[in-house]
């Protein structure tokens, strides 16, 4: 570790590379989407970004046209859809800079068509059909009056529909009724949409745990996010190495301060810890403003000296502190949050049971003042 630093997190794109190969070899006929918002979970866009079309990503996806546009302006040229978009957003931008937009409303469709309009381009279209998340998308009722809207936007050359999407609600849960319910209304949605005279280039549905566990989502192309960076979605749809991936992101600390101090001596804001005996306490400066979970306060793993230590007391806003119990430490010393676990480390899914959440925050919430290093940045 960089002795400079009082945190960092190492980002193996390596490992990443090799994943986004294991996902497309359980999907060998589809095209893969690589979804990088929210800055790769966690993990930084633009290296995640290059690493994973180096390894065959045919697509990249973004949720806010914001994430897509920086992806632009950083060089990537490859087919990218961004998808969160509200009344007014930067359509027009999105347009000239050939990214894929998405439509699961007539508002949404009649925007992207003006700015279409507004630049003398064609706009790229993925229609979004809601088949039961309940989230973005465009509900069955509304659905043919969506697609008889885009079939005329075609005929007039203002967009091209490339896409015909839906979400899962419940595909971590393998077995959940809901899955084989809204595979059956998106092949519903995608008959309707042929109806209307509409043949996009790509059907997609599957995101990391059906790509991983549906092969009839697979459609034309798989969307895996959390997978790509080596996270399974659940525990009940498997451990990382069951599927060949391993997890991305290594989170360490150096030790800011390690003393001794006597039996009945409270720890951090409340006292909600307090020694049982005389013993040695060592202060980890990171905190909930760097993205550790403060719901892990007396739960959150740490491996210390080669053996796992938990959270004693709260967790602070810059730092917290574990018990070594007899054993010893010194200042400068690594502390080892999380990572891929073959050393004996914690993984995020640890992290996320301590905390009562799921890996995908774990991994996501950490804070730009933990830097990121990447490491196997070379490689095809």
């Amino acid at each position: 570790m960089n002795e400079e630093m009082r945190a960092r997190a190492e980002i193996d794109l390596g490992a990443l590379r090799a994943n986004v190969r294991a996902l497309r070899a359980r999907a060998p006929r589809s095209e893969l989407m690589a979804v990088v918002k929210s800055d790769a979970y966690g993990h930084g866009a633009l290296p995640c970004a290059h690493a994973a079309r180096q390894a065959g990503a045919s697509w990249l996806a973004t949720a806010t046209p914001q994430e897509a546009l920086a992806l632009r302006a950083a060089g990537d040229t490859g087919r990218l859809l961004c998808w969160l978009w509200t009344p007014g957003g930067p359509w027009r931008q999105a347009i000239e800079a050939d990214v894929d937009v998405s439509a699961g409303a007539l508002w949404a469709l009649r925007e992207a068509a003006d700015a279409a309009r507004a630049c003398g381009r064609t706009a790229r279209v993925h229609l979004k059909a809601d088949t039961g998340l309940g989230r973005g998308g465009c509900q069955p009722h509304d659905w043919d009056a969506l697609t008889a809207a885009a079939r005329a936007a075609e005929a007039e050359g203002v967009l091209k529909v490339t896409g015909v999407w839906s979400h899962f609600a419940c595909a971590d849960e393998p077995g959940h009724p809901s899955i084989a319910a809204q595979l059956e209304s998106f092949r519903a949605a995608l008959a309707a949409a042929e109806r209307a005279g509409l043949r996009p280039e790509v059907r997609h549905m599957a995101n990391s745990p059906a790509t991983l566990t549906l092969p009839e989502a697979h459609f034309d192309l798989v969307r895996p996010g959390v997978s790509v960076y080596g996270i399974s979605p659940s525990p009940e749809v498997g451990q990382p190495g069951d599927f060949g991936l391993r997890p991305a992101m290594t989170l360490s600390a150096r030790l800011a301060n390690v003393k001794r101090v006597p039996g009945g001596h409270g720890v951090s804001y409340g006292h909600h810890y307090v020694t049982a005996g005389e013993t040695t306490l060592a202060l980890v400066p990171v905190g909930y403003a760097d993205g550790i979970p403060r719901h892990a306060s007396g739960t959150g793993p740490v491996l210390v000296g080669g053996k796992w230590r938990t959270v004693a007391g709260r967790v602070a806003m810059d730092q917290f502190v574990v018990d070594l119990g007899g054993d010893t430490a010194e200042a400068g010393d690594e502390a080892v949050l999380f990572g891929p676990g073959d050393a004996g480390e914690p993984t995020a899914q640890d992290w996320a049971q301590a905390a009562g959440t799921i890996a995908y925050e774990i991994v996501t919430r950490i804070g730009a003042r933990v830097p990121r290093v990447y490491v196997n940045a070379d490689g095809g």
